[in-house]
């Protein structure tokens, strides 16, 4: 929900730190996995309740994020390989907050951290399969064009999922209310993309609108 607001305020802010990077020849790709090798390390700091070094890991995680983006724009390197990377890892560093909560406290945690799971499937799967019907309809991507494939807004995306990454760092102790809040969010989320990918779809094909193969 926030992303279409967060992305235009951060995207110039990088633009120096990706023009140093670039002359030093760093690639996109590598931000990327350097990025999620750092982001990873959040689960066992959390399973160990280390929770600033959690929280400076999931930082650093993100900024990476901005940034290998960002360069392969610079660097006219933009691609699908690229794209698809990127949104993969993203997704497997997602699942590695909750599931250290989960080992963190198994008696405590373990039915919270299921549903956040659950939770962040369903919007997953819902926002990467319009993506998929999108680039066959070939959909134009009105808020992130510079993206590598379409995004399907909802109540949570990326800007209030790491927002709740930080709350679960700083609180760790309400873990079970604040993940179990979240994942009603992600269910309206789920919900909400289902529906409307569903009867854009259905528009595009009794349009007439042959889908692109």
């Amino acid at each position: 929900m926030l992303d279409k607001f967060i992305t235009p305020i951060i995207k110039p802010m990088l633009n120096t730190v990706v023009a140093v990077l670039h002359k030093r020849g760093v690639t996109a790709d590598q931000l990327t996995m350097m990025g999620f090798l750092v982001g990873m390390l959040a689960l066992p700091l959390i399973a160990f309740e280390f929770w600033y070094g959690a929280l400076a890991a999931i930082a650093v995680n993100r900024i990476f994020d901005g940034l290998d983006g960002a360069l392969a724009r610079h660097a006219n390197q933009s691609s699908s390989a690229g794209g698809y990377l990127d949104i993969t890892l993203d997704f497997l560093f997602y699942a590695a907050v909750p599931l250290g909560f989960i080992l963190a406290n198994p008696e405590q945690n373990a039915i919270a951290g299921a549903l956040l799971l659950a939770a962040f499937i369903g919007t997953g799967s819902s926002f990467l399969a319009f993506a998929i019907a999108a680039e066959k309809f070939q959909l134009d991507k009105p808020q992130f064009k510079y993206k590598s494939f379409y995004y399907l807004n909802g109540l949570t995306e990326g800007t209030e999922t790491i927002a709740l990454f930080v709350a679960l760092c700083l609180w760790p102790q309400h873990f079970v209310l604040l993940a179990s809040i979240f994942a009603a969010a992600c269910a309206v989320t789920i919900l909400t993309r289902i529906y409307g990918g569903y009867r854009t779809l259905k528009a595009l094909e009794s349009d007439g609108n042959p889908p692109v193969k």
